[in-house]
């Protein structure tokens, strides 16, 4: 079996590892537009070989972990050199867009919507992870638009690597991981540029940081080139998500301007109870 990565980073660069872990005899074939990406993939045998688009008429599977902005160009071209058996899926944040701008490709029937929700703050080829995907949720949209051998040829794969499958259509995709996924990432930004702007000449006030700092910053380490696209894309969602995030802080500042602790307090308590929701879904 010949599959091909396109963008050997932290998606890509996961699923060809355990690929690699599951499928010792697959043919791994690496596509970026970094050298140095190539090069560090092939030194840490997430690769077999480099190729480029004009070996796609070879491929058995595509995987492509690109910004989501440069799938919606790439996405068709490599639909336009696959062959009628190969089956194409990426792993971008966001699903509306990217549907939408393959809704009419005569390979339609090739491509698998899918968003495998997983990852780190890190990107490149040394951070792929092994295993990386296990017990993580694979959402896929609009399944019924491929063909079935080669939805189960993909499923198949999920299955092995330990993946939960969940269907969802475009648009419930983008406006609920908005909440979930993109508005974390914002305040995590926002958050760390609130620190540096106000604390960037005060070394003890970073001393201080505990690990609930960090936590809360971890994100801001993303890739700005990876991000902006997936804000831009779902714009809208983020936009209603930020509205409701921005009420929230600004009922907050109130409560404590009225020195209203005791409804600060059921505040916090009432949000606690996300710990039973987060501890359910692991």
């Amino acid at each position: 079996m010949n599959v091909f990565i396109i963008g050997i980073g932290l998606i890509g660069g996961s699923f060809g590892k355990d690929i690699k872990r599951l499928r010792p005899q697959t043919k791994i074939y690496g596509i970026d537009i970094n050298e140095d990406h190539l090069e560090k993939a092939l030194e840490l045998n997430i690769i077999d070989e480099k190729s480029n688009y004009e070996g796609l008429g070879m491929a058995d599977m595509v995987i492509v972990g690109v910004p989501v902005d440069i799938m919606l160009s790439e996405l068709p071209k490599v639909l336009d050199l696959i062959n009628d058996d190969c089956v194409v899926f990426d792993g971008g944040s966001t699903k509306s867009l990217i549907c939408k701008a393959l809704e009419n490709h005569p390979k339609r029937r090739n491509y698998l919507s899918c968003h495998p929700i997983a990852g780190t703050e890190f990107s490149g080829p040394s951070a792929a992870i092994e295993l990386l995907y296990e017990g993580k949720t694979n959402i896929i949209c609009e399944v019924e638009k491929t063909t079935f051998k080669l939805q189960e040829q993909a499923l198949k794969l999920f299955t092995e690597i330990g993946m939960r499958i969940r269907y969802m259509d475009p648009v419930s995709h983008d406006k609920h991981i908005a909440y979930v996924s993109h508005l974390s990432h914002i305040s995590s930004f926002m958050l760390g540029k609130t620190v540096i702007e106000k604390e960037k000449n005060e070394k003890d006030s970073f001393d201080m940081a505990g690990s609930g700092f960090a936590s809360t910053v971890r994100l801001a380490k993303s890739s700005p080139a990876m991000w902006t696209p997936i804000f831009k894309q779902n714009k809208e969602n983020v936009i209603e998500t930020l509205e409701e995030y921005i009420t929230n802080l600004q009922h907050f500042k109130e409560l404590m301007k009225q020195d209203d602790f005791t409804e600060i307090y059921n505040e916090m308590e009432s949000t606690n109870h996300i710990k039973q929701i987060l501890n359910g879904i692991k």
